[in-house]
């Protein structure tokens, strides 16, 4: 296989086949485990590395809680600060939505495993929201299932690491 983190994410098991109900509320013969590749160090750092060595942008910003590591790991790679999208405000301490000061920056959101693109568009809006201007989100990897069409609707272009049909054919 020539993609390498299409290879990782093979190596360490991230691809699972039986049957499974996906966050988008989707059932689908195989699951894609993103978490036993990003509590890896190695993988998580090459996943960063890949990410900030591929896109320019003044900060990165992830939706909690599964695109927070990947930003981490994009923030240490390229020396600039990340934000985190919380899945709802906060009613105590510091309230918002917004972790980090989008405000005027060009910011990169990136993402886990995008289906629908239901959780890219919810954190889109809300970085728009903030004031970001941000028009590009990066998945490790896309399930091919409309997140492309859905995001484009919005204004934004998907890039992904890797493509599920990558996995599926390694």
């Amino acid at each position: 296989m020539v993609n390498p983190i299409a290879t990782l994410l093979l190596e360490s098991g991230a691809i699972e086949f039986g049957d499974f109900v996906l966050a988008s509320g989707a059932r689908s013969s195989y699951y894609i485990d993103i978490k036993a590749a990003t509590t890896n160090p190695t993988i998580l750092a090459a996943i960063g590395k890949t990410i900030a060595e591929g896109w320019d942008f003044d900060m990165v910003a992830g939706v909690a809680v599964g695109a927070v590591p990947i930003a981490v790991a994009v923030s240490l790679a390229s020396g600039r600060p990340y934000a985190i999208v919380r899945k709802e405000e906060k009613d105590h301490g510091k309230a918002g939505t917004i972790v980090g000061d989008v405000n005027g920056r060009n910011v990169l959101l990136v993402e886990d495993v995008t289906t629908s693109g239901g959780s890219a568009l919810y954190g889109l809006a809300a970085l728009r929201a903030a004031g970001a201007e941000v028009d590009r989100v990066v998945t490790v990897v896309d399930r091919e299932a409309g997140a492309h069409e859905a995001l484009a609707e919005k204004g934004a272009s998907l890039f992904a690491l890797v493509r599920v049909s990558e996995l599926l054919d390694g």
